[in-house]
């Protein structure tokens, strides 16, 4: 993502809050270093690492605010791509929504098995 287009670089320490449930979504976040938990409305619980998106689904359907809170669980380093800027990107390269809905498909997999993050 960071390759394909200008982003914003966000060093956060462990346990601050990347955004919260019911804020405006007008990013997509990709994590560099670290790992991201997204806490859901009933307290379910999904990690995101290294080399994977998230809070994409709330750009492309449309959702318009976040449905999870993002909260770092190790020192993360988080890249920041604004709305528009996803949207091109994936008019550009339009294999990244099978790669998108590839990751999804192992997040719902993970979240079923275990429903908690695992470190």
């Amino acid at each position: 993502m960071a390759v394909q287009v200008e982003c914003e670089r966000l060093t956060l320490p462990t346990g601050a809050t990347v955004f919260e449930q019911g804020m405006e979504a007008d990013s997509i976040y990709g994590i560099r270093r670290g790992i991201v938990e997204l806490i859901g409305r009933e307290g379910e619980k999904l990690c995101y690492r290294p080399g994977e998106l998230f809070c994409y689904q709330d750009i492309v359907w449309g959702v318009g605010h976040h449905d999870n809170t993002a909260i770092a669980r190790t020192p993360v380093e988080i890249l920041r791509l604004e709305r528009l800027r996803f949207l091109n990107l994936l008019h550009n390269h339009p294999t990244l929504a099978l790669l998108l809905i590839g990751q999804q498909h192992e997040r719902l997999r993970e979240q079923r098995s275990s429903g908690t993050c695992c470190y």
